[in-house]
């Protein structure tokens, strides 16, 4: 499948096998589609959550066969990466960064959002054994980010729909947001050994190809500072919500000794 094989050049020996994200440069957007977009993924999400719960059931039983294989099995590997596939691109047409509506598909060539990951590839089975532990710092990232993104995703919405376009600088930090839950994702579903990184772009590598925008992401002074503002309020997000209920338990706490003094 076009998701399980790399391009030429191809990856060294020993090179991570991090999971690429290639989007196409921020483009006009109907405005029809852009208006309407959450609505129209109403059947990919009825979609995702059912393919999700077999997911969830794939992982489970994949990570029994990692610890005596030292890797996925093929057809596991294979169901788990075109799902993390489709899910990449729904999320990607949700959160604006490409107007083609994403396929009922696992494998869509076509479509420009692509991502690049690498076959069934050999895994320390110490880090499976551990791997719930080991991904909690990433999807803590990872959750701030993409919960971050969700708090100023209607003034993102609302600046496309009155441009037609995305802006660069959202472009960008929307893209790292999305490359980074896409290798968290297949960090936890055990597609690859590789840690999830770089959320702010890769700037600091010798890169000599362009292949698409976001491969390699070069984030701006602009891209950066919204990925810092989208951890900012997801952390925001998630402190005022621990703050509610905390408050919330306690009043009931508080309230339970009354309702026994009156009875």
């Amino acid at each position: 499948m076009a998701y399980q094989t790399w391009s030429s050049p191809p990856p060294l020996p020993n090179a991570e096998a991090v999971p690429e994200l290639d989007v196409p440069e921020p483009g006009a957007q109907r405005r029809w589609t852009v208006l309407l977009r959450w609505l129209l993924l109403i059947p990919q999400w009825i979609v995702l959550t059912i393919l999700g719960i077999l997911g969830f059931l794939a992982v489970v039983v994949g990570w029994f066969a990692a610890l005596v294989l030292g890797r996925l099995p093929g057809p596991i590997h294979s169901y788990l990466a075109g799902l993390l596939v489709y899910q990449t691109r729904v999320q990607s047409y949700a959160m604006l960064l490409v107007d083609r509506y994403p396929p009922f598909a696992f494998d869509a060539p076509e479509h420009p959002v692509q991502v690049e990951l690498r076959p069934a590839t050999s895994l320390n089975r110490l880090a499976v054994f551990f791997r719930l532990l080991l991904m909690i710092p990433a999807g803590i990232v990872q959750g701030l980010v993409t919960q971050g993104w969700y708090v100023v995703g209607f003034f993102l919405w609302l600046i496309t729909l009155v441009l037609g376009r995305l802006p660069r600088p959202a472009f960008e930090a929307t893209a790292a947001t999305v490359r980074f839950s896409l290798r968290f994702q297949a960090y936890a579903s055990m597609l690859t050994p590789a840690y999830p990184k770089r959320l702010f772009g890769d700037d600091s590598l010798t890169l000599t190809e362009r292949r698409s925008a976001s491969r390699p992401l070069l984030l701006s002074g602009g891209g950066r500072a919204l990925v810092v503002l989208f951890l900012l309020l997801g952390l925001l997000g998630s402190v005022s919500t621990s703050y509610e209920n905390s408050n919330g338990n306690n009043t009931t706490t508080v309230d339970q000794p009354s309702s026994a003094a009156g009875r």
